[in-house]
């Protein structure tokens, strides 16, 4: 499902940029280089990629910038790459629609690892269960990949329609952390259980009325959250 799937690589250090190509080739991978946004953007637009790894030290516009454009016009998955380490920074990544970040200097066989886990949960046909579901106005279309409130469709990013997907098809029972983990972002991914967190905040965002007071992703207190519906 991976194989020659073409990665798009955004870093205006050559060296680093290079040496990502250089890995992903050997593990069957399709890479391409952007040393900007500029370029990044045309190539999402000509080449369509399978996915992305961000830099966010880019040049005029960085990498935060570039995500939040980048999931106005795709749902091309993202992973960042920083230099910092503080949890906000990693957050704000998060919070502007990356799937997945690591932080540098890395490894290149977790962030290989990383790739080929982005890119099996987020390709079509991964979601199981039922092909379509409606719970009042929210309709989940799997086969389509798309989610509507009201037949008006909702933009989500692919790990927000996996989460969302995943606790609607297990409705009424609570998932820690942990599991939702495991189940959503698979076992070989790197990531704090705080992803789960933000991930909730963002889809409560977009498909309950108020964000606020939510009746359908709910937080079961000391344990997880639910699906209501």
């Amino acid at each position: 499902m991976t194989e020659n799937a073409c990665i798009l690589v955004v870093d205006d250090e050559q060296p680093i940029a290079e040496a990502i190509a250089y890995n992903l080739k050997k593990e069957g991978f399709t890479p391409k280089i952007a040393r900007d946004a500029e370029k990044c953007l045309d190539i999402v637009k000509n080449e369509s990629p399978s996915l992305i790894i961000l830099d966010v030290m880019l040049p005029l516009i960085n990498g935060f910038e570039l995500c939040k454009i980048l999931r106005q016009r795709s749902d091309i998955p993202i992973i960042m790459l920083t230099a910092r380490t503080s949890t906000s920074d990693k957050i704000q990544g998060l919070e502007l629609g990356a799937d997945d970040y690591v932080t540098k200097p890395f490894n290149m066989r977790e962030l290989v690892a990383r790739v080929r886990n982005v890119l099996r949960r987020t390709a079509p046909g991964e979601q199981d269960e039922q092909a379509q579901l409606q719970i009042g106005n929210l309709t989940i279309d799997m086969a389509r990949h798309e989610v509507t409130i009201n037949n008006q469709p909702v933009s989500l990013s692919p790990k927000e329609f996996d989460l969302l997907t995943f606790l609607a098809n297990h409705s009424g029972r609570v998932f820690t952390r942990e599991i939702l983990l495991d189940r959503v972002w698979g076992s070989e991914a790197f990531v704090e259980e705080r992803t789960v967190d933000v991930h909730i905040r963002w889809l409560r965002e977009k498909i309950e009325e108020n964000a606020s007071q939510p009746r359908r992703l709910i937080t079961v207190r000391g344990v997880g959250y639910k699906f209501s519906g």
